[in-house]
């Protein structure tokens, strides 16, 4: 049997599972972004014409699946497992559309990273030949995060400068074992980095690190260059986490140069008032699907890195004074012929 593990972290698939298909739902402000017109649906507000604003993202959630899978033409019963987390208690969104598609279900949570934990263990499954199809999604909601982790929208506290606004969105991929299209040839996995920061209004300082960890680690296994990629995204770290993951990549003698961005920062428009950029689930998984996947259909790009960022703490944790631990998990994603 062939090793497929790569250096500490990576693993590099022999049979690199195809993306299908892969969807975005938006909300209203992340509607009002560059990125509006490519967004499969965009909601008219944040309710969704649901009762509460958590029923909203399930519904959200729900229709990012159900719009993946008529993008590749399948119905669920022929999806083999599905793979879902959100950042509500108990992942209950991912949980309730589990149950309304009655697909197979692996809940995951790793904060804002699980969409690319999610396409790297999805991958697992396709490559090791455990499954045909896999399905993998993530969401979040400005609103019910908020009055989860910090402040009720309705008490309408002050933000901060460091504070980046959780994106309202959802978006799902189809893995298959067969087709055409861009596919995922390596996954890195991270590992938890926590460098003692508390301020929950300061996410990009406490993720960067995990980030930065995880890219050296990924060029490190796999001896790929900067230069082989066209585009390495992080997932949500936002203008503070950006330029301190590119301080410290710098400092270590990897210069990322302009193939490198982060999903928090191009999301939305400058005068759309975000403060230090976007966050949550659905930051990573809205780029991927109205741009990455986009551009690597169209040939723009032949190779990406995606690099989704977590933050694993709960307001219990950092009512008790822990430090906020975080990951990153990273996927390299290739067009046909894209190279070793």
């Amino acid at each position: 049997m062939a090793v497929k593990k790569l250096g500490a972290q990576s693993v590099v698939f022999q049979n690199p599972p195809v993306i299908a298909a892969a969807s975005s739902v938006a909300g209203p402000k992340e509607g009002q972004g560059p990125f509006g017109p490519d967004f499969d649906l965009v909601l008219g507000d944040t309710l969704n014409g649901q009762k509460s604003w958590e029923k909203a993202e399930t519904q959200m959630l729900l229709e990012s699946v159900k719009i993946c899978l008529k993008k590749a033409g399948i119905k669920s019963e022929s999806v083999d497992f599905l793979l879902a987390g959100d950042l509500l208690n108990q992942i209950t969104c991912a949980n309730f559309v589990a149950r309304d598609t009655s697909i197979p279900f692996f809940g995951l949570y790793g904060a804002c990273s699980t969409y690319c934990e999610g396409m790297a263990l999805g991958a697992m499954m396709v490559d090791g030949g455990f499954a045909e199809k896999v399905a993998v999604c993530s969401s979040s909601h400005h609103n019910t995060a908020e009055r989860q982790y910090r402040y009720p929208t309705e008490f309408g506290a002050q933000r901060c400068p460091t504070a980046q606004w959780t994106v309202t969105g959802a978006g799902a991929v189809l893995l298959s074992a067969k087709g055409s299209g861009p596919r995922i040839t390596h996954a890195t996995v991270g590992r938890v980095v926590d460098m003692g920061l508390k301020d929950v209004n300061d996410m990009g300082s406490a993720m960067a690190p995990a980030a930065a960890d995880t890219i050296k680690r990924h060029f490190s296994d796999t001896g790929r260059r900067v230069s082989d990629y066209d585009a390495i995204l992080t997932g949500d770290l936002g203008f503070v986490g950006k330029a301190i993951c590119e301080e410290t990549l710098r400092r270590d003698g990897l210069d990322l140069g302009g193939r490198y961005d982060d999903c928090g920062v191009i999301l939305f428009r400058k005068n759309q008032d975000v403060h230090a950029g976007g966050s949550g689930c659905a930051c990573a998984a809205l780029i991927f699907a109205a741009r990455l996947m986009r551009f690597l259909k169209e040939g723009k790009y032949r190779k990406a890195l995606l690099v989704a960022t977590g933050a694993l703490h709960s307001p219990t944790s950092c009512q008790q004074g822990e430090a906020i631990s975080c990951v990153a998990h990273a996927v390299s994603i290739e067009c046909e012929g894209g190279g070793s």
